[in-house]
């Protein structure tokens, strides 16, 4: 037959201290959580609100982009605008990392406010039902020993059953808070994965983005862009303004060379204007000696 151990008579001051200082542990634990936890979804939910802000500002900057690129030149306004498609499409994936943040990780937080709530009331439940057998079995107790030979005062099956009782509702109560604390931590475990993870996912698909952008501003065209620029602003005169400009962008020895061509082409001008005259001056003495032979 089961007996009660000295830990639950009168005289069992440590198992009494033993039971308030595993209360005290219980308890502290569900506290520590509900404030750690309250304080980590708070911070996690203005990080998330923060990127959404971020969000929005960068789509304010790419309809900006967009409406300045369409009022320059044809390079820069291509350029501008596979750029702004890029930061665009970033835009879309900040907006995932949003969604992700918040249903894998604020939400969980959030939803330990709950959970600490629960485990508080059913620390405190189990707490009244082992105080009220704890109870009971030192009532026994002290009856038992107030009659140690009366048998029929105590009932030896109620004095059993108190015992099974208080057995029963510690070992729930240590249960319990054993689950809360495991879960506790496979729920750490899980939020900050998920939130690395996201977080990864996010940035592997900027740097692809970005790299993209990068190349598309790289690939504007100055030149070409700064040579529409001048013939808008030089419409009548800029072929004649271009060749000015290229010819003093040429070499001393590309300038050298041009002025010998020049040189050359002027000579053969000058040849053939010569013979042309020598030509026209033997046709002229052709027709007087046809003059002369008509009139002998």
């Amino acid at each position: 037959m089961c007996r009660p151990g000295p830990g639950w008579g009168p005289g069992g001051d440590a198992g009494v201290a033993s039971r308030d200082a595993q209360t005290r542990q219980l308890q502290d634990a569900v506290t520590n959580v509900e404030k750690h936890f309250g304080e980590l979804c708070q911070i996690f939910a203005a990080y998330v609100r923060k990127t959404a802000r971020l969000r929005d500002k960068a789509d304010l900057l790419v309809n900006e982009i967009n409406v300045y690129a369409s009022t320059e030149t044809p390079h820069l306004k291509q350029g501008l605008k596979n750029f702004a498609d890029e930061f665009a499409k970033l835009q879309d994936y900040r907006q995932a990392e949003v969604e992700r943040l918040e249903a894998k990780v604020v939400e969980p937080l959030k939803a330990y406010g709950t959970i600490v709530k629960m485990k508080r009331d059913d620390l405190k439940a189990t707490l009244t039902a082992r105080n009220r057998e704890a109870k009971q079995l030192t009532q026994l107790e002290r009856t038992r020993q107030r009659n140690p030979s009366d048998r029929h005062v105590i009932a030896e099956t109620e004095l059993q059953r108190a015992t099974m009782d208080a057995t029963r509702t510690t070992r729930h109560l240590e249960e319990t808070i054993d689950n809360f604390e495991k879960q506790k931590i496979k729920d750490i475990k899980t939020i900050f994965s998920e939130f690395i993870t996201i977080e990864m996912l996010f940035h592997g698909k900027a740097l692809e983005v970005y790299t993209a952008a990068y190349q598309n501003i790289q690939k504007i065209d100055e030149e070409e862009d700064l040579e529409v620029f001048r013939h808008s602003l030089y419409p009548q005169d800029y072929s004649s303004r271009l060749d000015i400009v290229r010819a003093n962008s040429k070499s001393p020895l590309q300038r050298s060379l041009s002025a010998k061509c020049v040189s050359g082409t002027g000579q053969v001008l000058t040849c053939r204007l010569r013979k042309d005259h020598q030509t026209e001056d033997d046709d002229e003495e052709d027709e007087d000696l046809d003059v002369t032979e008509e009139e002998n």
